[in-house]
Formats: C-alpha cells, structure tokens, sequence
C-alpha cells in the first residue's frame, strides 16, 4: 500500500509539470519611414510639351506620303499630298467666273459713260441714268465677289500639300497612300522640339495633395538608378469620368529633358504630405481590438516576448498604414500572423529570408508612445 501511494503522488507531480513552449518563429521588420517610404511612385509615359495633330484643311485622296513616324522634320517640310485635280479643276472655274465678271465691268462702265453724257443733254430720263449707274456698280460687286471666290480656291489646292509647322519628330502616323481622308481629319502627329514631359494620372483621393510647381524625381524604366528633376506643370480640372483619375503634366527641369526619349516609360515619385510622411506599417501587421482599437505586436529585445501595444493609424494605403502615435522607429513588429499571437508569448524573430534576427539585450524595449 505504501508503494501504491508513492506511485500515485509521483505521477500526480509528474503531470503537474508542463514542458516549456518552443518559441514561436515570427516574422519581423522595423516600421517603414524616411523620406524614401514617404515617396509615392506613379507610372507616366515620357511626351513632348507640344504635339500636334496635322490634318489637311480639305478633303480628298492621299496619293503621296512623304514620312515615315520617327522623321525628324524641319518647319516647311512636305509630310503628304492630296490629289490636286478637282481642286485645281474649281481653281479655274473660278478664274473663268472673273475673267467674265470683268468684261461684264468694262461693259457697264461704257454703258454709265454714254448715258451720262446724253444725260447731260437731256436726252434721258434721269431714272434711265440711275438704272445704268445701277447696273454698273453690280458690275463691279460681281467682280469683288468672283476674284474671291478665286482666291478661295487658289488657296485651297494649296491646301492639298501637308506641311510641318515646326521643328519637330512625327510620333504617329494614321493614314495611308490611297486612303480618302476628310477635313481636319488627323494624318499625323508631330511632336515639337523642346521641352520633354512625363504623362501621368493622379488619383481622384488624393487630388488635393498636389499642387502646380510642385517638386517630383522622374526615374526612367531603363535607368532605374538616375533620378531626374521635375516639376508638376499642370494638372487637368477634371477627373476623367471612366478612370477617375486627374491627368497631370510633370515637366524635366533643366538638362534632363535630353537624357529622355519619346515614349520611354517612367516613374514620377512624389513626396507624401501630412500624415503620409510618418512612419507606416503593413497593413497584415494590424491588429483590431475592441471598439475598433487598432494595436501591433511588438517584440520586446530584452526577453523576445510578445506585447500588444496601441497605435493611431491615419489613413490607410494599398499596402501600409501611416503610424501617427504609439510605436517608436526602432520597434520590432509582427508583420504576419498576428491572429494566432498572445500576449506573453516568446518567439524567435526572423526576416523575410528566415534568417534569425539578433537583437540586444541591453537595448530598451521599443515600445515607448511617440
């Protein structure tokens, strides 16, 4: 019986001692901040500060085009030809039409001259002499009317030549050799040497964060390491009623607008105002409490245990949310499964390669509200 009971009481104790936990590896980063994470980057196409849409100013058929897209043209230079021949054809109906109102003048005018002179004599009634008078100042409204109706139509068979405005290189060509093309109907566009601009959208939410004048970096697709200076030229009144977005110009200050070329894809970096340029963190770090609190994990170095700490957040991003209050810069947080956290626990921090993370001892807890 004695070593009935002593076999009772040391399994009792034996199963009142639990095994110590296994730290739980957590995945850890420091709250992102600096001007580098205060930076937004939006995606722009590199264009000319002017473009122009070339059309001829008459309809008819294309029968000769002179470029190609990507020609660099001089002001003056023929870029298409319409065919001139019904053009032409009117040019001289209109020319026969004033030779014809002419002799019709020098008709009337004889006509004014001898009933002035029998006028004269009295040989006339007076409203015979008006009639003639009449008739000879129509003559020579016919007249007014016929030579422009000519140089209406001088001017446009010169109409059917296609020619560069400015210095400039075609950047889309949208007829062919063959093709009947109406007036004020695009042929070409042609962009004018100059000042190079990075087409972008702002986004409709944060319209009021922009402002013209305001400083950006432009970084090229192929030159991921050069930033270039710019700044925010214009930006549209109105959003765009599909994408609801704003259309903006960023202008490349000083020489940088001849390190780009037509087309290039680009990125405009914009610096956050406000609270945009605080400390932010994932958005799968984020913990809700009650009465939609909002708190992060936060491991402490001295004893890589677990503490759920507050913080304020402002407005949250696609990604990250700004930090305005209640973790410091240094802090370790919990980016990652933070629903199968307590607090209390001890885990093992690691990186986003699973790499231990060493963190020091002596160094105080990063959880003091900022």
């Amino acid at each position: 019986m004695a070593l009935l009971f002593a076999s009772l009481a040391l399994a009792g104790c034996s199963s009142d001692a639990k095994p110590e936990e296994a730290a739980r590896p957590v995945l850890v980063a420091h709250p992102g901040g600096g001007a580098e994470a205060a930076l937004t980057a939006y995606a722009g196409e590199i264009r000319a500060r002017e473009e122009s849409p070339l059309s001829f100013r008459v309809g008819g058929k294309l029968v000769r085009r002179e470029v190609d897209v990507g020609a660099h043209v001089r002001k003056g230079d023929l870029l298409a030809v319409l065919d001139a021949g019904d053009l032409a054809a009117q040019a001289r109906a209109a020319q026969a039409q004033l030779t014809a109102a002419e002799a019709e003048l020098v008709r009337a005018r004889a006509d004014q001259a001898r009933f002035a002179k029998l006028g004269q004599q009295q040989l006339v009634s007076r409203s015979t002499l008006d009639a003639q008078n009449a008739a000879a100042t129509a003559a020579q409204g016919q007249v007014n009317a016929a030579r422009a109706n000519l140089d209406v139509a001088r001017n446009q068979a010169g109409y059917t030549q296609l020619r560069a405005p400015h210095d400039g290189m075609i950047a889309s060509r949208a007829a062919e050799a063959g093709q009947v093309v109406g007036a004020g109907q695009t042929v070409f566009t042609i962009a004018a040497d100059g000042g190079r601009e990075v087409a972008i959208a702002l986004p409709e939410a944060r319209i009021r964060d922009f402002s013209v004048g305001q400083a950006v970096a432009v970084e090229l697709w192929s030159a991921p390491d050069q930033r270039l200076p710019g700044t925010i030229r214009e930006i549209a009144p109105a959003a765009d009623p599909q994408a609801r977005t704003y259309a903006a110009r960023v202008s490349l200050t000083g020489d940088a607008g001849k390190a780009v070329d037509l087309g290039q894809s680009a990125r405009v970096y914009v610096q956050d105002g406000g609270t945009r340029a605080a400390m932010t963190v994932p958005l799968s770090a984020i913990q809700r409490g009650a009465g939609n609190a909002t708190a992060v994990w936060v491991v402490d170095p001295a004893t890589s245990k677990l503490q759920l700490v507050p913080v304020q957040l402002g407005t949250f991003g696609e990604s990250n949310a700004p930090v305005l209050a209640g973790v410091r810069a240094d802090a370790w947080i919990v980016t990652a499964g933070g629903h199968l956290l307590r607090e209390g626990q001890a885990v093992a921090p690691v990186d986003r390669e699973n790499r231990p993370i060493a963190m020091n001892a002596t160094k105080p807890a990063a959880l003091a509200a900022r």
